[in-house]
């Protein structure tokens, strides 16, 4: 037990420094913030919320990783190399392509009933 509560100690320290330095990281809390708003004010069904979960949980997870890849890249030297430079751009794609989706399945799940409330 004592182990877990130091492994769960260092994984909340981790998610505290992403959130304290990292802007995308507030950015895409912000975000699913802002969507969870639109998803009570619309009254999404359980399982279209357990989506939206798990897409913010992606996101958010991404990104943490994204963090991680930089600073572990930039602490082994910060001269430029191509393969830092490709290591750094492919978690910032993974990144991205989690975020096209979650908007693409945001507007598929948000859009139709706030276009019905709207002008409905």
């Amino acid at each position: 037990m004592r182990r877990f509560l130091k492994s769960l100690r260092a994984a909340t320290a981790g998610i505290g420094y992403a959130i304290r330095t990292q802007r995308h990281v507030r950015i895409h809390l912000t975000a699913a913030l802002l969507v969870s708003a639109a998803a009570i004010w619309l009254e999404l069904k359980a399982i279209e919320w357990a989506l939206l979960l798990v897409l913010f949980a992606l996101v958010i997870a991404l990104e943490i990783v994204n963090t991680a890849i930089e600073l572990t890249i930039d602490r082994i030297g910060l001269e430029r190399h191509p393969l830092a430079k490709a290591a750094k751009d492919t978690a910032a794609g993974a990144v991205l392509v989690a975020v096209l989706f979650a908007i693409g399945v945001g507007l598929l799940l948000l859009g139709p009933p706030m276009w019905h409330r709207l002008f409905g």
